[in-house]
């Protein structure tokens, strides 16, 4: 710049604020509900169908089912069904957090199964040193200190102390109290993980063969801590409840009103603050709208819920159940943390472009070794779920289907296989669909279980044509 070129510095505040505004209309544009319709509709013509495809799947399947038996539709048989997918849902979520880096997990409805029996035999034998072989205690206690050690070595500090509080509960006994042995088997699970993630991110053995080798070696694990024979759960209340319990009525509205309240005023907040701050935020009016929406949905379902579900006059079953709470509030946990969270704002990036990522500053490493040991702590999770819906940690605990429905579900509803596209919401949609097709099926005997593999498959191809096509239409878009 030439010295007699004039030089003028306008300070951010002597402009108006209607000047400001246009200087930056992007950072102040309102999201109108037309424009959040628009929104949405531009985001389906870019190949981005978001949970569409599940939802139109679950209209179709109710739809057909219903016509099927007219019991399906009817207040038990719907009841029933958050217990016959919640394991499946848990899993998944899990398996969105790896998914969404474009790796897999194999290993998580076995490894899942192995952490359960752990837990039973500890509160069944009232010591996992007593109960497990010697060389299978001390194994875990090794494996415990090491993943610990790994952990630290890898910047995964949230992973060290979840393993860490899994190795005291051990070391100490706790595990022969049923709350505790349940802890110390997801704290298990996330040591498992940790292991995952470094034999993938560090070493670089690719994750399919990783956790395929693990799938093997964790169902002869399984076979060593039960000593061959099944531990029955169902003795244990809280443990059986997890499936088949159902909050109270006065829980039930409790529980409802505080997410449907937490939802509301944070997005309040959020648009004040946004618009109060001049950067881009929702009107009030779409704010009040989906709040609305929300409410409107979850009263009627919670009244449905909290109505006599049972033919039996004898014995009432009433409340939202247990497993369909346990899967909202993680959901709405996981949800937090992908979208709201530096680490979760990563973990897309990485997912989307890992070695971008990595020229961006973003530790590949430690997003994937964390992304697998959340995945082993949902598989443990799903597992004690799985043993409670069976009333039993069983020999073959976590083997069969399980991982495969589980990565269905996930696919689904709506989580990329290419990695950096999914929500956690996806695994509970998708579990809802393997979960309706086995219990529409049923009511009519006429028709065999094949058809529950062979409809299941289909409808995974479909899912995962869509997220191909999909795929293709965002590149050329």
């Amino acid at each position: 710049m030439s010295s007699d070129t004039p030089q003028i510095r306008v300070e951010a505040g002597a402009l108006p604020t209607s000047e400001r505004a246009s200087e930056f209309s992007l950072d102040v544009e309102e999201m109108s509900i037309g424009g959040a319709l628009r929104s949405w509709f531009g985001k389906l013509r870019s190949g981005d169908p978001g949970a569409l495809p599940s939802v139109l799947g679950l209209v179709v399947l109710v739809i057909l089912f219903s016509q099927v038996s007219d019991q399906f539709l009817s207040a038990y048989n719907i009841g029933s069904i958050p217990g016959q997918g919640a394991y499946i849902a848990v899993i998944a979520m899990g398996l969105v957090f790896v998914l969404l880096l474009g790796e897999i997990d194999l290993s998580a409805g076995t490894a899942g199964g192995a952490c359960a029996a752990f837990a039973a035999v500890g509160v069944f034998k009232g010591s996992l040193h007593d109960g497990l072989p010697g060389a299978l205690y001390w194994a875990i206690i090794v494996g415990l200190a090491l993943a610990i050690a790994l952990a630290v070595w890898l910047k995964t500090y949230a992973g060290a102390v979840v393993v860490l509080v899994g190795l005291v509960l051990v070391l100490t006994n706790q595990t022969q109290h049923l709350l505790p042995a349940l802890i110390a088997a997801v704290c298990i699970g996330a040591a498992i993980g940790i292991f995952n993630g470094f034999l993938v991110a560090k070493v670089g053995i690719p994750s399919f063969v990783v956790t395929l080798a693990l799938f093997l070696a964790w169902q002869g694990v399984l076979q060593f801590a039960l000593s061959g024979q099944p531990v029955t759960i169902s003795r244990y209340p809280f443990w059986h409840d997890l499936t088949y319990g159902n909050l109270s009525i006065v829980n039930s509205w409790i529980f409802v009103t505080v997410i449907v309240a937490g939802y509301v005023g944070y997005t309040v907040v959020r648009s004040v603050r946004a618009k109060a701050a001049g950067l881009a935020h929702e009107t009030m009016g779409l704010v009040l709208v989906r709040g609305g929406v929300l409410a409107a949905v979850a009263i009627v379902i919670t009244a449905l819920a909290c109505r006599n579900r049972n033919t039996n006059p004898f014995k009432l079953i009433e409340g939202i159940p247990v497993p369909a709470a346990i899967a909202i509030v993680l959901m709405i946990g996981c949800t937090f943390a992908l979208t709201k969270t530096t680490w979760g704002r990563h973990l897309y990036a990485t997912g989307g472009n890992a070695e971008a990522a990595r020229r961006a500053g973003i530790d590949v490493v430690h997003m994937k070794v964390t992304a697998f040991a959340i995945c082993s702590a949902f598989g443990a999770l799903g597992g004690i779920m799985l043993a409670s819906s069976q009333s039993s940690a069983s020999l073959d605990l976590g083997s069969g289907n399980v991982l495969l429905f589980s990565v269905a579900a996930a696919v689904i509803g709506g989580t990329s296989l290419f990695g950096g596209r999914g929500r956690p919401r996806d695994a509970i949609l998708g579990a809802l669909v393997i979960a309706i097709i086995p219990n529409g099926l049923l009511l009519r005997p006429s028709l065999d279980a094949q058809w529950q593999q062979v409809i299941t498959g289909v409808v995974l191809l479909i899912a995962a044509a869509v997220d191909a096509i999909s795929r293709r239409r965002s590149a050329r878009g």
